[in-house]
Order: structure tokens, then sequence, then C-alpha cells
């Protein structure tokens, strides 16, 4: 069992959105804006470099930069959770070490996503050889499973092999499978790990189920709607559902369009600044009709940043 601290990953977690500018460069100081503005919000805290932020859109570099500048930046590295997992081992174990030297507590990581239909036995050797090659007692690992993307599944069977071996090492789960039933499953059989579904629509019933949170994409334009789900439930009120269905109507707007080119055009109305609608490619931007048509759908239900 981990023995992660309880009180430290739990509630409301945002991949954050990259903003990049015109010549498709990051752009590290509306990051840094972007990642205070969540936090003032309500953010308990931020997944850098997720699928969100396109993070395997970056270079190892990129994302070393990034980290260091958030942190020379005032974002609080202990609120910090970045997503290290790349196709080579290496990549991850560098990452890694960055994360923990800047005091970050935990990391998101992927399983190596290039090479599909992989044994078990062989992402176990994979997470092991990270782990060893970090070679520290600090090191807390969210694994990320994220099938419909990276095709490469993180089944249970494999998170009990990694938990019997680094019990430590091991914090929890982030679960973007949109498969309720395998959430229910984990938080069923990991009652100590840190399990979060990837999508706030599933947030009531996971904290029902003695989940931590979750860690959703759409926390970057309604963390507020979001976290109020949390605290209703942490508060045993009454309107816990109501406030669930407000949030979930967002998300199910969101989900009517292109998730990331949806919330940069949306950040990119917030902040007034067209360059936040950037996506890197193979990305694309929503066509102007597509833009209209998410503001409208956006207006009908009342939201707005």
């Amino acid at each position: 069992m981990s023995t992660v601290n309880q009180n430290l990953f739990k509630g409301v977690w945002v991949p954050v959105l990259t903003p990049f500018a015109a010549d498709l460069s990051v752009d590290g100081t509306a990051l840094a804006a972007h990642c205070h503005w969540l936090l003032e919000q309500g953010a308990d805290g931020l997944a850098v470099f997720g699928t969100t932020s396109e993070a395997n859109s970056l270079s190892v570099e990129e994302r070393m930069s990034l980290l260091e500048a958030l942190v020379e930046a005032g974002v609080p590295a202990d609120r910090l959770m970045p997503g290290v997992g790349c196709c080579a081992m290496g990549d991850t174990v560098r990452l890694s070490r960055q994360a923990l030297d800047y005091g970050c507590r935990g990391v998101l990581m992927l399983p190596p996503f290039y090479y599909k239909g992989v044994s078990e036995d062989g992402l176990f050797a994979s997470f092991c050889r990270i782990i060893e090659q970090v070679g520290s007692d600090d090191l807390r690992i969210f694994l990320y499973h994220i099938p419909p993307v990276s095709q490469v599944p993180i089944p249970a069977s494999l998170v009990a092999r990694l938990l019997q071996s680094y019990p430590n090492q091991i914090a929890g789960i982030k679960d973007s499978g949109g498969d309720w039933n395998h959430t229910c499953e984990l938080l069923e059989r990991f009652d100590g790990l840190r399990i979060f579904p990837g999508s706030e629509r599933f947030l009531l019933d996971a904290l029902r189920h003695g989940g931590a949170g979750c860690i959703t994409a759409s926390g970057n334009v309604n963390p507020g709607g979001i976290r109020r789900v949390y605290e209703r439930w942490s508060d045993g009120a009454d309107d816990a559902d109501d406030t669930q269905h407000r949030a979930t109507a967002v998300r199910d707007v969101l989900e009517q369009s292109r998730m990331i080119p949806a919330l940069k055009t949306l950040c990119a109305r917030h902040y007034d600044d067209p360059v936040w609608a950037t996506v890197r490619p193979p990305l694309t931007p929503l066509s102007d009709p597509d833009r209209a048509a998410l503001f409208e759908r956006l207006d009908q239900i009342g939201f707005s940043m």
C-alpha cells in the first residue's frame, strides 16, 4: 500500500494548457499567468505537461525550461504534478529528477506509448527501471491511464505489481479511460491510492466511492465551477448533485468540440489575446463557424470564464 501523504493530493487538479506564440514558441509568461489564475480560482493543483498541455508536442528541453520558469514565476512547486512520461526511459528519468529537484511532490507518468500491444511484463520492467534510475525515496508517481490516446493501457494487475514492489513510489492513478466501471474497479481494489478520474463528470461519484478528486482538462476554463462540486460534497450539502449537473453541462458542451482547441479558444476570449488559440501541429485551431457554435452553446447555458 502506498504511504503517500493523503493530504497532498486531492481535490480538483488541472492539466494546464500550454500557450504558444504566433511562431509556435512557448509563451512561458502567459503560462505562468494562467497557472496563477487557476490557483486563484480554486484549483488545488496543476498537472502541467499532460495531454491537454500538448506535452508530447514539446521537447524535453522545453518542458524543463518551462518548469524552471514556472517556479521562478512564483507558482508553488508543491502544487505542481508535471507530466514526465515519454517513450524513452532516459527522458522520463530526466524529467522526474528535475521535478524532484524543484520540489514537486508528484509526477504524472504515461507508460511508454509508441509500441502497441506490448506485454505487461514489458511495461512493468519499464516502470521499474525508471524508478530505480531516478533513485529517490521522495518520488511519487501517479500512473496515467489514457488508452483512448496512448493505446497502451495500464491494467489493474500491473498497478498491483508495481504497488507490491514500490509501495512508497506509486502514489495514485489518473484514469482517463472514460469508463466509470473501470474507475470504480480501481477505487474498490486500491483503497490507499489517490485515484482521479480524468473528467469532472465522474467527480461526485468518485468522491462518494473514496476517490481523491479529478484531474480534468475543462478545469482550464471552469475551475471554480468544478471546485464547487468538491466543496459541496465535502460540506455534505444537499445541492452537491445540482452543482455536479451544472459542471457536467459545461463539459457536455466542450466535448461537442475538439477539446484542446476549444479550451484555447475560450482562453483567447477570456484573456483578450487571439494568440492563445494557437495550437501546435498536428492539432489545428477551431474554424470560425466552430468557434461561433461553441460560444453560442456556452451562452445558452449561461457559462463564462
